[in-house]
C-alpha cells in the first residue's frame, strides 16, 4: 500500500504504459437459470480512467459488474486485468455496491480497514495504515465515531476509503451516490473524481443518472436489452465525452454537453 502522500503511482505496475486497458470485458455472455440476461458484451478503462455505464433498470448492468468482479463465471468471454485473465475470479478488483454497508456495531477506522482485517493483517497495523488516508478522504477527526454518526456524504466516504484499502487499483462503483441527496451526491461526484486522479485509480461506475455519467466520466457506455422480455443486454453505443475530465466545471451549460446527453438518450431509447 502506497503512502497517502504518494499520488504519484501508476495503476498496473510495468503494464500501465503499455497501451493495454486497466479492465476489459471481451464479447461476455451470462445467463440465469437458463436465461439469457447479457450477450457479447464488450467494454474497456484505460489505466487512470473514469468510464461510466448506463442503463435501465433490469437490463443488466449489475449482472455484467458481478462477472467484471468475478463473482460469477460468464457462459462466454473473458475479463482481463491489465492483459491477464481474471475471469470467474474475485478479489482482482475492487467492488463497492450502492448501499455503503458500514456495520453499526464497528466504529469507523474498525469499518474501514475490514479489507486488512480479513487479509490477517493485525488490528493494530491496520489502523496504522487507514489513518494517514483519514484527511485525504475527507473522515479527520471521525476514525473512533460511529456509523450512525456520519452524515450520508462521510459514510459514502468511509465506504470508498474501505473500498481503496482493499489495494487494487481498478475500482467498480455499483450506484455509489444514490442514496445521498441531490447536492451532496454532486460535491461527492466532484470529490470521487479528484480523488481518483490523485490515487491513480481506474474506475467503471454504474448510474442510472445521464447527468452524473457525463459531468464524472471520460467515456459513457450505454447497455440496451430486455432480459425480461427475453432480450439480452449489449452495449449498443459509447459516447466520448468531449471535455477534458479536470475541465468540467461550467460544461454542463455548454452546447457540447447537451449534445452528449442527446446522445446518451438517444442510445436509452
Amino acid at each position: 500500500m502506497p503512502s497517502p502522500d504518494d499520488i504519484s503511482r501508476v495503476p498496473g505496475g510495468d503494464t500501465a504504459g503499455d497501451g493495454m486497458p486497466a479492465l476489459e470485458a471481451r464479447d461476455i455472455s451470462l445467463s440465469w437459470d437458463g436465461r439469457p440476461v447479457i450477450a457479447h458484451v464488450s467494454l474497456d478503462v484505460a489505466p487512470g480512467e473514469l468510464v461510466c455505464l448506463v442503463g435501465r433498470s433490469g437490463c443488466g448492468k449489475t449482472t455484467l459488474f458481478q462477472a467484471l468482479a468475478g463473482l460469477s463465471v460468464p457462459d462466454e468471454g473473458e475479463v482481463l486485468l491489465h492483459g491477464g485473465d481474471v475471469t470467474g475470479r474475485p478479489g482482482h478488483v475492487s467492488y463497492m455496491l450502492q448501499k455503503d454497508l458500514l456495520l453499526p456495531s464497528r466504529t469507523v477506522i474498525d469499518n474501514v480497514c475490514l479489507p486488512l482485517l480479513i487479509k490477517g493483517v493485525k488490528r493494530s497495523d491496520a489502523h496504522a495504515t487507514a489513518l494517514p488516508y483519514f484527511e485525504r478522504f475527507g473522515l479527520a477527526g471521525s476514525a473512533d465515531l460511529w456509523p450512525s454518526q456520519l452524515s450520508g456524504g462521510m459514510r459514502q466516504r468511509a465506504a470508498l476509503l474501505r473500498t481503496y484499502l482493499m489495494e487494487n487499483d481498478v475500482v467498480l462503483l455499483d450506484e455509489p451516490f444514490s442514496a445521498l441527496d441531490a447536492l451532496t451526491r454532486i460535491d461527492m461526484r466532484g470529490w470521487f473524481c479528484d480523488m481518483a486522479r490523485e490515487l491513480g485509480l481506474s474506475a467503471l461506475i454504474i448510474t442510472h443518472d445521464v447527468d452524473e455519467a457525463i459531468s464524472m466520466a471520460s467515456r459513457v457506455f450505454v447497455m440496451g436489452g430486455d432480459p425480461a422480455a427475453g432480450v439480452p443486454s449489449t452495449i449498443v453505443g459509447e459516447v466520448d465525452v468531449p471535455c477534458p475530465p479536470d475541465e468540467r466545471v461550467g460544461f454542463d451549460l455548454t452546447e457540447g454537453y447537451l449534445a452528449c446527453k442527446r446522445e446518451v438518450l438517444g442510445l436509452l431509447g
